[in-house]
Parts: structure tokens; C-alpha cells; sequence
């Protein structure tokens, strides 16, 4: 399975000539991937992780292929048809057998309010959380942590690397720094994966890794 980074929380996987698109959103260039999809994923609701025109883009390609996303996003959606996932859904898919963290999106601040988000476990192998540090109940060998974003502090990312354990770890919601915050932030998220005995990969948009 090969999962390729786009620019901020969104990502392509593939595995068996199929493809899966999470957080196609307001922050990565249109996704023109080659109609091959099976699924969209959307972990919340927020245009920086999905908007009209993305999905539209992406259904144009691959008509009638599902999407899945929490409650709140199937709110949000207007004119979508969104498969509502939760806590505790596995839903199989094509090659991708997916399985479904946590209920809410981390506190920014106590006057906004808290979206529902659920992170998504891959083929039991790699695990991308949305806007939160869930940490799910089992073993992940891969993971792609937020880094940078207006709920989180590099402090509680390099926390949540150690929590995870992972094997390998990339860096993921980091459209929100420049260049040189970039190298600031993924130095320390490379000494926390380090220390805890993983391998940390840097991963550009564009570049991908296997797992």
C-alpha cells in the first residue's frame, strides 16, 4: 500500500491499482487523480479538509463512488450523499478495509464550537487521525501526525508521536507554517518518533511512502 501526501491533510492511498482520497480540502491544489477511486474519506468538516468543488472534481472522475465522514459532516454537505461513520465503524471498500477513532475534533478555543471528526485506521496498518490525537486501541505501524494547526502545540504532537509508538511516522496539517517553520517543526517530530524507535520521513507533497 502506498500512501502519497498532497499539500496540507490531504492524501492519496493506493494498493491494488485502487485509490482512496482523504481531506481532499481548501488547502491543496485540485486533486485531478486518474479515476481509479473507490472513496472519499473526510474526518470533519472544516474547508480545510473538503469542499464542493474538490469532491465535485474528484465525483466527476469516479461517479457514485461513496464518501464517508462523521455526522457533522453529512450536515455540512449539502447535496452530497455522505455515508455517516462513527466510533467503532469498519466499513470495507474495494481493497480498503477502513476503521473508524474518536468522536470529536480538538478544543481551538472554548468560544467555537467542537465539530464531530473521526480519524480512520487503513487496512490495520496505517492511521491518519484528522483534527485530534486519538489514539486507537491498536498497534499502528504507520502514521501521519498533525504538526502544525490553531488547536494544537508542537509540544502535544511530539507527545502524541510517542503516545502512537508508530514505526513510521510523516507529518501531516502543516500548510499552516512557512518553509523554515516546516524544518523547526519536523526536527522536533523526527527526535520524538526517534526516541520512541520509529522512523520519521519528511514527506513533501508530492512524495509518497509504502506501508
Amino acid at each position: 500500500m502506498k500512501v502519497t501526501k498532497l499539500e496540507h491533510a490531504a492524501l492519496i492511498v493506493e494498493t491494488a491499482g485502487r485509490t482512496l482520497i482523504v481531506d481532499p480540502g481548501s488547502l491543496t491544489t485540485p486533486v485531478t487523480e486518474p479515476g481509479n477511486a473507490v472513496g472519499i474519506v473526510i474526518t470533519h468538516e472544516h474547508p480545510d479538509h473538503w469542499t464542493p468543488e474538490q469532491l465535485n472534481r474528484i465525483l466527476g472522475k469516479n461517479p457514485g463512488i461513496p464518501i464517508f465522514g462523521p455526522a457533522g459532516v453529512a450536515a455540512a454537505a449539502e447535496g452530497f450523499d455522505v455515508t455517516v461513520v462513527a466510533e467503532g465503524t469498519t466499513v470495507e471498500i474495494g481493497p480498503f478495509t477502513l476503521q473508524f477513532f474518536g468522536e470529536k475534533h480538538a478544543l481551538i478555543h472554548e468560544t467555537l464550537p467542537v465539530p464531530d471528526n473521526v480519524g480512520v485506521l487503513i487496512n490495520g496498518s496505517f492511521f491518519y487521525p484528522g483534527d485530534a490525537l486519538t489514539v486507537p486501541d491498536v498497534k499502528v505501524q504507520t502514521l501521519a501526525v498533525p504538526s502544525a494547526a490553531p488547536w494544537l502545540k508542537l509540544g502535544e504532537a511530539m507527545d502524541y508521536v510517542t503516545a502512537m509508538g508508530a514505526a513510521h511516522v510523516f507529518p501531516t496539517h502543516d500548510m499552516v507554517l512557512t518553509a523554515a517553520g516546516r524544518s523547526i517543526y519536523n526536527g522536533r517530530l523526527q527526535a520524538a518518533t526517534e526516541a520512541a524507535g520509529g522512523e520519521f520521513v519528511a514527506l513533501e507533497p508530492g512524495q509518497s511512502i509504502d506501508v
